[in-house]
């Protein structure tokens, strides 16, 4: 059985509680993961090794947040023996004082020039439809917290969003990356910006590309 380590806490706006109970946990229970769950960072420094996959929804309080060497070294050392990544929206933002940890992300956050929270509507586009995560994925609507970020030009780009200049003029027409997937060593990342809230999460569009990243992102041989 694949067994995950799922880790989701810190600050309270981005929900982790309610989309653990309500999402991420059911779509694990659909593809029949063992689920080891925790709210606490320190976790990371444990033996990572022994999971199939880590999923990551903690969201920074602070910007001044970060892993320390041995929590980095614990997380980088087991994805690159094998241990899958799958993560989601805040997870770009969090451990923003860990550059290894976003080396390994393939991204970070920079701004939702909309606003903080603001459920602002913008499409996403599917760029890849060959590859196993998009399968049946479509192009798909939100209305949420569209994320600029600075993301790694090796990631393998899934899905993309363009930005108007509705907010900031000179962004008016730029595309930034929103789902990918990449390789460190062994293991697989898979990464999605979308899911401020529930219902963003929900869509059926971005249901499907999360449950197809998870499966595709956790070890595959034991």
């Amino acid at each position: 059985m694949t067994r995950v380590l799922y880790l989701y806490g810190g600050w309270p706006g981005h929900k982790p509680y309610d989309i653990a109970d309500k999402w991420a946990l059911p779509l694990f229970g659909e593809l029949g993961f063992e689920v080891t769950e925790t709210n606490d960072v320190f976790a990371l420094d444990a033996d990572l090794a022994g999971y199939d996959l880590i999923a990551l929804n903690w969201n920074n309080a602070l910007l001044s947040e970060g892993l320390s060497a041995a929590q980095e070294d614990s997380l980088l050392g087991a994805v690159e023996a094998g241990t899958g990544i799958a993560a989601w929206h805040g997870a770009a933002a969090a451990f923003r004082l860990s550059l290894k940890y976003h080396l390994l992300l393939g991204g970070s956050f920079l701004e939702h020039p909309a606003g903080e929270g603001v459920k602002y509507p913008y499409r996403v586009s599917i760029v890849d439809h060959t590859h196993e995560v998009t399968a049946g994925v479509q192009d798909f609507a939100v209305a949420s917290e569209q994320y600029y970020m600075s993301v790694d030009p090796n990631n393998h780009v899934l899905a993309e969003s363009t930005f108007t200049g509705e907010h900031l003029s000179w962004l008016d027409g730029r595309t930034i990356p929103q789902a990918w997937t990449r390789n460190w060593g062994r293991g697989r990342v898979f990464y999605s910006a979308v899911g401020h809230d529930l219902d963003d999460l929900q869509n059926p569009d971005v249901t499907r590309l999360c449950k197809q990243g998870f499966a595709w992102a956790a070890r595959r041989s034991h």
